[in-house]
């Protein structure tokens, strides 16, 4: 089978119609209004339509003005985003006692807060931070991890107009510097440690290690997570002392809809982090459209962004987008299986989970526990499982939808367009396994050829978007040139993803990858994911990741490790992995080496750093970047697994 059979092979995954207890007839009759209005009065019509579901304090002048890259929304409207995500629930006689956030600790803890009691909170702390020098415009920076006062601190920030940035905990005190730098943050908040594998780490003093090389930064807030902030050093103050204390009244600053809300710093391999800035209004805006169509929010839901605040995904899905559909939300700090592998079973159980969102890799996890733990904990109120950050596998998409007999929507979007942006709307549209579904109201496509003329369906291509939309990042900080090179010169009047595509016969996207992520194995393009789909798809293969390293003679070739599931014979699974791709593809395909390993490397928002399998693999060590990383045992679980596999897979 040839490389461009096995494409075919993937994309031709069958639709999976929408059971009748998956539909959801309110979320159909809203897709209908929205798509009539988009095709009436085309995407400008659409987005109009959906900002007259949140709260303004003045009008906008016009939808939309210009194109790429100078485009602009809603010209001279003004709102607040906490207005519309906190107050105007809090105002609301019946949603002010409503739940809107269930947090729970590592250790077991458990914090409630209702929308009235969340409004008290960020409106002190948005005082707080007033009270340290912080003023519209100013960066504040979050160090921290998934706290009920990082919601409450983004929130205080969008409060007074002040731009925020979130930083994984995970980041060493070089790259949390390096970030408050090309941010030129004022103020950092961080907690004294957070609870991740049974230990506390200790996050002040890698901020303390920072600050230093950082002039711009005055303070530093810190929550007191452990007590371990006692002796607090000058320009430190505690979050108790200095938020509890301050006065619940703090009016919302009216921001016009193109003034920056926040940065966000993307991962690559630049040596300096790219800041992308979202706009006020526009990233709200898309955050609401995002959620009622991915999520479609019901009055009964109990929703578990199962993701890090470092990652977009949080402030889009939850602390943004899910706030702003007054809906409750679950918050979880540490790792899914401390202090037992059921962990996430039994966060969903506890806490009457309804719907949840998560990165591939947390299914995957499921599905390697195995069926027996599975039948443990049936979920039974469980509505929707949802993924975005990584793609989907079939295999693991099938396992998922048998096992909880719900549907998983898999989304595709970028930390540029600010939210996902393709998939099946929830309780509305079929679902095909793998697939990123097909564009929600706003958004329109291409798939484009290396001299930008359009590819028939069936073929690869690069995927570009033709349209402004509100979400889509309005620049690089401090470097609008990089803004316009990166994403704008190469298609002309079109907005490059970089990413590689195909559209199957039933106008489904398949996105396939980072096109940097394409290997050429003696002058054949194969996508790592066609390889990977089909490894994650082998009986007892539990978790999966393919990336191509170099060879003397072919260039590249591709290599694969893999997590076996308990119950796995393992010489039986190499082989059919082996023979798997080989009748799949082809022999050009053929994975040089199959290296089984106890644990991939993962950020906390659950991406595998697959730079460091590749590393791992052409070196025999891992020296790269690894900030982020969830469990840094796992890059002496691949190291020793690539010292200890043999060089060739199974025969």
């Amino acid at each position: 089978m040839s490389t461009d059979d096995a494409l075919q092979k993937l994309i031709s995954q069958p639709l999976v119609p929408l059971k009748a207890n998956w539909q959801v007839p309110s979320q159909q009759a809203l897709l209908t209004q929205a798509r009539a209005v988009q095709e009436r009065e085309g995407m400008d019509g659409y987005w109009a339509w959906a900002a007259r579901h949140l709260r303004w304090m003045q009008p906008w002048s016009r939808v939309v003005s210009g194109g790429f890259p100078d485009f602009r929304y809603f010209e001279e409207g003004r709102l607040n985003v906490c207005d519309n995500c906190v107050d105007r629930w809090a105002e609301d006689p019946a949603r002010k006692g409503r739940t809107a956030l269930i947090w729970e600790g590592e250790p077991g803890d458990v914090v409630r807060l209702s929308y009235a009691e969340l409004r008290d909170q960020v409106a002190r702390c948005a005082n707080a931070l007033k009270s340290l020098g912080v003023a519209k415009g100013d960066v504040v920076a979050l160090y921290l991890p998934n706290l009920p006062e990082a919601i409450v601190a983004i929130q205080a920030c969008n409060r007074i107009g002040a731009i925020y940035t979130v930083l994984f905990a995970g980041f060493s005190p070089e790259a949390v510097a390096l970030r408050l730098q090309t941010a030129r943050a004022k103020l950092l908040i961080t907690a004294d440690s957070c609870w991740r594998r049974g230990r506390a780490l200790p996050l002040l003093a890698q901020a303390r290690k920072a600050r230093p090389s950082c002039p711009a930064l005055e303070n530093v807030l810190v929550v007191e997570r452990s007590g371990e902030a006692a002796n607090l050093q000058a320009g430190e103050h505690g979050w108790r002392d200095r938020v509890d204390s301050q006065s619940a009244d703090c009016p919302c600053e009216p921001m016009e809809a193109n003034e920056p809300a926040f940065l966000i710093f993307t991962s690559g391999t630049e040596s300096k982090p790219k800041g992308v800035v979202h706009s006020s209004a526009g990233f709200l805006l898309g955050a609401w459209a995002n959620v009622q169509w991915q999520i479609g929010p019901q009055d009964d839901d109990v929703y578990w962004c199962a993701t890090d605040i470092g990652w977009l995904t949080f402030p889009i899905q939850a602390a943004v987008g899910g706030l702003a559909h007054g809906a409750t939300l679950v918050c979880y700090e540490g790792a899914f299986d401390t202090p037992t592998p059921d962990r996430f079973y039994r966060i969903a159980e506890q806490h009457g989970v309804t719907k949840i969102l998560s990165a591939p890799t947390a299914l995957r996890m499921l599905r390697a526990l195995g069926d027996d733990m599975r039948r443990a904990h049936p979920l039974p109120q469980l509505r929707l499982i949802t993924v975005q950050g990584e793609p989907l596998d079939p295999a693991t998409f099938q396992w998922t939808v048998e096992a909880f007999d719900v549907p998983v929507v898999n989304a595709y979007g970028q930390t540029e367009t600010g939210s996902t942006w393709t998939y099946p709307v929830y309780g509305v549209e079929p679902l095909k396994p793998g697939s990123c579904g097909t564009p929600v109201p706003g958004h329109a496509y291409a798939i484009l050829d290396d001299a930008g003329q359009p590819v028939p369906p069936g073929n690869k291509g690069n995927l570009v978007l033709c349209h402004p939309f509100p979400t889509l990042a309005r620049t690089i900080w401090d470097d609008p040139a990089r803004y316009r090179s990166a994403y704008f010169e190469r298609f002309p009047g079109h907005y490059s993803s970089s990413d590689e595509a195909v559209e199957d016969a039933d106008g489904h996207l398949w996105v396939l990858g980072r096109a940097d992520d394409v290997i050429n194995v003696a002058a054949h393009r194969i996508s790592t994911i066609e390889i990977e789909s089909i490894v994650c798809g082998q009986t007892g293969v539990g978790d999966g990741a393919v990336v191509g390293v170099n060879d003397a003679l072919k260039g590249m070739v591709p290599v694969a490790f893999v997590v076996l599931r308990a119950d796995a014979d393992r010489d039986a699974v190499l082989r059919a992995i082996d023979q798997a791709v080989i009748a799949s593809i082809g022999a050009i395909a053929r994975l040089a080496r199959i290296i089984p390993c106890r644990a991939l490397p993962k950020t906390r928002a659950g991406k595998t750093m697959r730079r460091l399998l590749r590393e791992a693999v052409e070196t025999g060590r891992i020296t790269g970047d690894a900030t982020g990383l969830e469990d840094a045992s796992s890059l002496d679980a691949v190291l020793e697994a690539v010292r200890t596999t043999r060089p060739d897979p199974p025969g």
